[in-house]
């Protein structure tokens, strides 16, 4: 048996593994134990690392639809499919989704950047609009770059208050780190403290010292109340001042929500918020995280931007043990450059065409779409490209989508499997197993709990079938009217040195000359480590970080524990932490406006699952056995109301649309809460996604309503829904 190392690509946390090889097949998988970033621990899902490439599901031909059936061809037919159907003319009439684990795949996110901007449009949608563009819209007016986002520095803090997120679970979301459950414990050892804010008693919560029950939708309520007491009893300690404006304006935006009138709309009693404010203020070192609840919610971006404003003036950020900034070893804008006055960020730069909603950070929301689809005229979509993105389940109102897909003129999906939104495509292109593919993480280093660089080489050769960067340059010809039989060496060639000298200017051509030997993703990998904040500078810096270093440590090179950043990191305008952005403290209006409003009798909230991944993974045997876990969670008093029991089903509606559900009654559940995982729904049919296909689960998406969103961010409202729960008799 042989042995191979490789970063984990199937969740955020990103986690180094050892693989046992016999025969070109994976017998055995742990955790790599000097692996500097995870240090041994390991998930359900990365167990199964070889069990995904051994699918027989998992697509390994293209795929073209012919009479409304899928059929093999091969690649130079696919391809020749797509540029003769290619919309011509206007440049809008293409749309482009991409999904979540383009993340997880260094050659999709840079060269599904590379395809965007061939293709020119404005139609470009992300699952960034379902889950985390609140947090990062925030954090882009209050530090001036859309990925300066500052995550606890959980080694070393003394008070940890986690408000809609479930690290336990995911390992961290916007938040790289792993064995988050080992650390928080380690945390409490030498006498730190967790407290957990969620609609449910989370895995998370479970482990805390303190869990409080808060109303979805309520974070933002609560964290005004949190602020008011902050101000108004003197509690307030901004210890970077010099580099702070807008205090002023933020305390008297805050001062009309003291915890008395927010309380019943966040259900926490105002005395409890009062001393949850003290309690953060009294700790020597305390960070406030808050995740996918307070992001995909009424206010998420409201929400967002109070969690960092508590951090700021309790004086708890860019602090040792408080909320800190990652430094990544390549493509990160924020860590190169002199500090102070930067561009800052801008939105609405254009807007949607039908429902006119603005542009953020390059893309509309992703419940835009199906209405560009549909309503007919100048600027329709009439063509799609979806990279790994699955919107039929994991966007609002899937069936209205799936119908318009099957109205468009072309529709291509890179994927690895026919499923609920690419069976609607009329050519896939299926990218390698991870195994097959060289390794990176891009985004994650950005959000990491320490700062580490890792690289991890293919485990098993590819054959003839290119990589999924590959096919994303041959669309880019495409795009670019180039044809399918360009010369892709040469359009490569051309475009990493076009993107070089936009940079480096004068020092470009010495520049490419060192990687003239690389090409693909792992050349832009080794210009990014060069050139970024521990690299060797293109020789300057003889000891600095290459990309031959990564090879040759399997385990990842340690750069150390977080650091303070400020000034160094902010890339606002003013040069200044900006924790007053007029957007968002307009937007009170509507949160004030909302006290009046009755609380629902009863909500719909999603929840993260330790064996899946949004839509991932429900088709490996392994992570799908075991008890069946789409289940409704009731509280038991709500159950005994509605005349429910565990293992009975209800029907949940909203309006005209409804799901069925498996009940499951748990005090877990806060009244008037019930809550429903996402990602699935896999009763489709014409997919290839047997193991998911047989216990298919309920799409909670389903009963969603496209249109809701958070104005400002465009994301999508997916919790806190009023829905009703009927028994089915």
């Amino acid at each position: 048996m042989t042995t191979a190392h490789r970063i984990c690509p199937l969740c955020e946390a990103c986690c180094g593994l050892e693989l046992g090889i016999e025969q070109d097949r994976v017998v055995s998988v742990r955790g790599y134990d000097a692996d500097v970033a995870s240090e041994g621990f390991i998930c359900p899902k990365g167990a199964v690392l070889g069990e995904l490439h051994d699918d027989p599901d998992r697509l390994r031909a293209p795929l073209v639809k012919r009479d409304g059936k899928h059929v093999e061809v091969t690649w130079d037919e696919a391809f020749a499919e797509i540029e003769r159907r290619w919309p011509r003319g206007d440049r809008d009439a293409m749309a482009l989704s991409l999904g979540n684990p383009t993340a997880h795949k260094f050659g999709l996110l840079l060269y599904g950047a590379r395809f965007g901007r061939a293709l020119g449009t404005k139609n470009v949608y992300s699952a960034s609009t379902l889950d985390q563009m609140p947090k990062q819209l925030a954090c882009g007016w209050m530090f001036g770059h859309w990925l300066s986002v500052p995550v606890p520095d959980l080694a070393r803090t003394d008070l940890l208050v986690v408000l809609g997120a479930n690290p336990v679970v995911s390992n961290g979301s916007m938040w790289t780190v792993p064995d988050f459950k080992g650390k928080a414990k380690a945390m409490q050892a030498r006498g730190g403290k967790l407290i957990v804010i969620d609609p449910r008693r989370t895995e998370t919560a479970a482990l805390a010292d303190r869990h409080v029950f808060i109303r979805p939708g309520g974070d933002a309520f609560l964290l005004l109340g949190l602020a008011h007491v902050l101000f108004a009893e003197g509690l307030v300690n901004v210890r970077l001042a010099e580099h702070v404006a807008g205090l002023d304006e933020l305390r008297a935006a805050v001062a009309a929500f003291p915890p008395e009138r927010v309380a019943a709309r966040c259900g926490i009693a105002a005395a409890e918020i009062a001393e949850l404010a003290r309690t953060i203020a009294a700790a020597d070192r305390a960070a406030v995280y808050g995740r996918i609840g307070t992001c995909t919610q009424e206010y998420g971006t409201i929400a967002s931007w109070l969690v960092d404003a508590i951090n700021v003036i309790t004086g708890n950020l860019d602090r040792e043990g408080g909320a800190m900034f990652p430094k990544a070893a390549a493509f990160a804008a924020n860590t190169l450059g002199a500090s102070g006055k930067g561009k800052g960020i801008t939105t609405g730069r254009r807007t949607s065409r039908v429902s006119g909603a603005p542009e953020v950070f390059g893309e509309f929301p992703m419940g835009c779409l199906v209405e560009e689809i549909e309503t007919p005229g100048l600027g329709q979509v009439r063509g799609l490209v979806t990279i790994a993105s699955n919107p039929v389940l994991s966007a609002p109102n899937g069936a209205r989508l799936a119908k318009a897909l099957d109205s468009l003129e072309l529709m291509v999906s890179v994927d690895i499997y026919l499923n609920e939104t690419t069976r609607h495509a009329d050519v896939i292109l299926p990218g390698l197993s991870p195994l097959e593919d060289a390794h990176y993480d891009i985004a994650f280093p950005q959000l990491a709990w320490r700062n580490t660089a890792r690289f991890s080489p293919a485990v098993f050769p590819r054959d003839d079938r290119p990589a999924e960067w590959e096919l994303l340059l041959r669309l880019t010809a495409i795009a670019l009217g180039k044809g399918a039989g360009a010369d892709l060496r040469a359009l490569d060639d051309a475009l990493t040195a076009d993107d070089v000298r936009r940079t480096a200017g004068p020092f470009a051509e010495p520049m490419l000359a060192m990687v003239k030997d690389l090409r693909g993703p792992e050349r832009m990998l080794e210009l990014g480590l060069r050139a970024g904040p521990y690299g060797d500078r293109f020789g300057q810096v003889p000891d600095g970080l290459t990309l031959a270093k990564l090879r040759a440590t399997p385990a990842g090179i340690d750069l150390g524990a977080l650091a303070p950043r400020i000034p160094e990191v902010l890339r606002t305008p003013s040069g200044k932490l900006e924790l007053a952005p007029p957007a968002l403290i307009a937007d009170l209006a509507r949160v004030e406006a909302d006290l009046a409003r009755p609380v629902p009798a009863l909500v719909v909230i999603g929840r993260r699952q330790l064996r899946s991944n949004n839509s991932w993974m429900h088709n490996l045997p392994t992570l799908a056995k075991g008890k069946f876990r789409c289940t409704a969670l009731v509280n038991p008093g709500d159950a005994a109301r509605l005349g429910l029991a565990t293992g009975t089903r209800a029907e949940l509606a909203r309006g005209e649309r409804s799901i069925t559900v498996e009940i499951e009654v748990t005090d877990q559940m806060m009244p008037g809460v019930i809550s429903v995982p996402h990602g699935w729904g896999h009763d489709e049919p014409d997919t290839r996604m047997s193991v998911a296909a047989a216990r298919p689960g309920a799409n909670l998406n389903a009963l969603l309503d496209d249109a809701l969103r958070d104005p400002l961010s465009g994301n999508a409202v997916l919790g806190g829904v009023a829905v009703e729960l009927r028994a089915i008799r």
